[in-house]
């Protein structure tokens, strides 16, 4: 998304618990700058993240350079279209147009069947 970057990654420790992480560098800005931009993340994380997170995984918001003057509106909703790109369920429907696996009954295993590491 052009205001942050959202990384998602199951556990597997059986741990139903959604972790979220803030980064934002020093190539956004000053330090002024920089605590907005992770204010504004923790905003939109604080509302999106427990309907539309992942149980059991860690979620990084990364912010890059224009997410500072992007409307807060339009962040929630990259925030929301970024969720269902992560999100199990979006990835099975997705890939179901295409000869897909059998639905993974727990995020652990829908990361899996993604290819990405446990």
């Amino acid at each position: 998304m052009p205001g942050f970057v959202l990384l998602m990654r199951p556990r597997d420790d059986g741990d139903e618990t959604m972790r979220i992480g803030f980064t934002v560098t020093k190539k956004i800005g000053n330090a002024v700058v920089r605590n907005r931009m992770k204010r504004r993340l923790r905003a939109l994380a604080r509302e999106l993240l427990p309907e539309r997170g992942v149980a059991g995984a860690d979620h990084v918001l990364i912010g890059r350079n224009g997410g500072v003057e992007r409307d807060f509106a339009l962040l929630r909703s990259e925030l929301g279209k970024a969720f269902r790109k992560v999100t199990p369920q979006a990835a099975a429907t997705t890939s179901a147009h295409t000869t897909a696996p059998a639905p993974a009954s727990t995020p652990a295993e829908a990361g899996a069947q993604l290819g990405k590491r446990p």
